[in-house]
């Protein structure tokens, strides 16, 4: 299993790339899963800590790899 990190994507974004992976004839919790995350802010300031991303997971090794090279 892999994970890919898409950083600076929205939700509507996401499910966009979800969607994308279905057309394609994935299966959700067969050859991927994923989740999203909001941005989080420090308590200092408006920096951020970490950005809004989503996080795929994927059960076939070359699924990760290709989609790494597409949307990172």
């Amino acid at each position: 299993m892999k994970e890919v990190e898409v950083i600076n994507v929205d939700a509507n974004q996401t499910m966009e790339l979800v969607r994308e992976l279905r057309r394609i004839g994935l299966v959700q919790g067969r050859d991927f899963d994923f989740s999203y995350h909001q941005a989080e802010y420090s308590n200092f300031g408006y920096d951020l800590d970490k950005p809004k991303r989503a996080v795929f997971k994927f059960y076939i090794d070359k699924y990760a790899t290709f989609y790494q090279l597409k949307w990172t």
